[in-house]
């Protein structure tokens, strides 16, 4: 049920998913650009770098998707 002047929960999910995508880019970014001494089997597949961008997409079409007064 969605009444005047509410705004959806999914909003406020993707605005709090925007920054950690960043975070999480920046961080995988950093990796690869500053390769540690130790690296585990599967650091060639750069996850911190894939999975910032999925959060940071999915934070930026959510919060677009649900911003008030999109629905009208």
């Amino acid at each position: 049920m969605h009444h005047s002047g509410m705004i959806s929960i999914w909003f406020f999910i993707g605005l709090l998913l925007v920054p950690y995508g960043l975070l999480t880019f920046g961080a995988g970014i950093y990796e690869y650009m500053v390769p540690s001494a130790q690296t585990t089997v599967l650091a060639s597949l750069h996850a911190g770098i894939w999975w910032g961008l999925l959060i940071l997409g999915l934070g930026l079409f959510w919060s677009l998707r649900f911003r008030p007064g999109a629905g009208r």
